[in-house]
């Protein structure tokens, strides 16, 4: 048995001691950046939710927006917009006069004041067309002069992939390091994608094969999206939801005489796999985190973060069942809502717990879409949305904060006092690129504000 020393010990009662405080989170700003019209294309500004359109660079923040364009059909009638934030507040600096597109675009940031924009301009120039072929690119800007891109990056793939309006894409960076990975997905098999080095070389790309679900009654690959990806002195990490057409053929007939579609979303299987360095090209086999196969449940990715020690970190929502199956196909099953989070090395689950439940008959405090936050001295927050009722029957509508001990406990949640609390958000996460840092800075929308984009900045006690 290992023994450690008294300095440890005096470190870790330490850490333990800081950890375990009162959390008193303290909203610095609340405030709107822009309002927007619905597109009617299946996606909108918060739909790249597994990446973020919220970057720190030094002290100006930077935030992606999604325009939508008066008299465009759908699919591909948005624009993007570039937001920056100073002293004076929120201005927009710059958006796409020429190309149309479906979907929002993440953004990431380098150490050394680069920011990337992900795009993927539509090469249709039939304004009437409903879908078609796209370009993926990256568009280059600076803090110092955000009103143009210095330049533009035309990813390098392997081989010719057909690439489309339905991007699915995930945008990652290391920012100490001035790297970055793009992934984009084809269609139902697997995901392009690509890196770039801090030469600036596009010196890797390869294909993320989908796991393959040869247990279904029609074999097939899981394609896996919405993932939390992060990359890491060339570790890149990647945890995402199956999204396929309903697999169980009875549970789809019967979907199908409730809605009338041919077509329902299997979004109930948690999927996670690694490269230790992506410069191989190589991924470990998929490992599936978490599962409401049963039950015709749901799954939500809500956030990954590699810690300096090896260990990575997930936390992610569920819902147990799907109620308008439940009568028929699994009438004792009881109804749940929950965050969950869990700790993997090397692709094996070292512990997991639940972070906050809704039972049926029980507590209906529902927690909603979860992300960490990192501190420079690496402690790990969660930072989430409640929703429902508390054990007296009153309304509840909330964001929490709560700490991830070093001894891998939960610390005691505390209320962050918002005006309007934020139900969907995203972060200035250091999966793209931004520092660690003592205050979270958030991207989402709020309660009660319909059609509006908001920020918000939290400072931890």
């Amino acid at each position: 048995m290992r023994t450690l020393s008294v300095t440890c010990l005096t470190m870790l009662a330490a850490s333990a001691s800081v950890a375990s405080a009162a959390l008193h989170p303290v909203v610095e700003i609340e405030e709107d950046i822009y309002r927007y019209e619905p597109a009617d294309n299946g996606a909108g500004p918060m739909w790249c939710h597994g990446s973020t359109c919220l970057v720190r660079l030094g002290d100006d923040l930077f935030a992606s927006g999604l325009e939508t364009l008066p008299g465009a059909k759908p699919l591909n009638n948005c624009r993007w917009m570039l937001f920056q934030r100073s002293g004076q507040g929120w201005r927009k600096v710059c958006f796409d006069a020429s190309d149309r597109t479906r979907e929002p675009s993440p953004l990431v940031g380098f150490s050394d004041g680069r920011l990337f924009l992900s795009a993927n301009p539509t090469l249709n120039a039939d304004p009437n067309a409903y879908s078609g072929p796209a370009r993926p690119e990256l568009l280059q800007f600076t803090a110092q002069d955000s009103g143009k891109p210095v330049q533009r990056l035309l990813p390098v793939w392997s081989g010719g992939p057909r690439f489309t309006e339905h991007s699915y894409r995930s945008f990652a960076a290391d920012g100490p390091n001035n790297e970055l990975i793009l992934f984009q997905n084809v269609g139902y098999t697997h995901a392009e994608w690509t890196f770039l080095d801090r030469a600036g070389r596009w010196s890797a790309q390869g294909q993320l094969k989908w796991p393959y679900g040869a247990e279904y009654s029609k074999p097939q690959p899981i394609r896996v999206c919405y993932p939390n990806v992060m990359l890491k002195d060339r570790e890149v990490h990647f945890c995402g939801v199956s999204d396929i057409v309903e697999p169980n053929e009875q549970w789809r007939a019967f979907k199908k005489q409730l809605t009338g579609r041919e077509w329902d979303y299997d979004f109930r299987r948690l999927f996670y796999t690694w490269s230790s360095d992506i410069t191989t090209s190589r991924f470990e086999p998929w490992v599936e985190i978490a599962s409401r196969e049963k039950t015709c449940g749901w799954i939500s990715p809500g956030d990954l973060w590699a810690a300096p020690d090896g260990r990575v970190h997930l936390v992610w929502t569920e819902r147990a069942l799907d109620e308008r199956l439940r009568e028929k196909f699994f009438p004792g099953a009881e109804q749940s809502h929950s965050l969950n989070y869990a700790v993997l090395q090397a692709g094996k689950v070292l512990a997991r717990r639940t972070l906050l439940a809704a039972e049926e008959g029980k507590s209906n405090e529902r927690p909603g879409r979860g992300r960490f936050h990192v501190t420079p001295d690496n402690r790990l927050f969660v930072f989430f949305y409640v929703s429902g009722s508390d054990a007296e029957g009153k309304s509840v509508s909330e964001n929490r904060l709560l700490e991830i001990l070093p001894d891998g406990s939960v610390g005691e949640s505390a209320r962050v006092p918002f005006e309007k609390p934020f139900g969907d958000f995203m972060t200035a996460t250091v999966r793209a690129g931004s520092p660690p840092s003592q205050t979270l800075d958030l991207l989402g929308t709020r309660q009660g504000l319909a059609s509006t984009i908001s920020f918000a900045r939290i400072r931890i006690r």
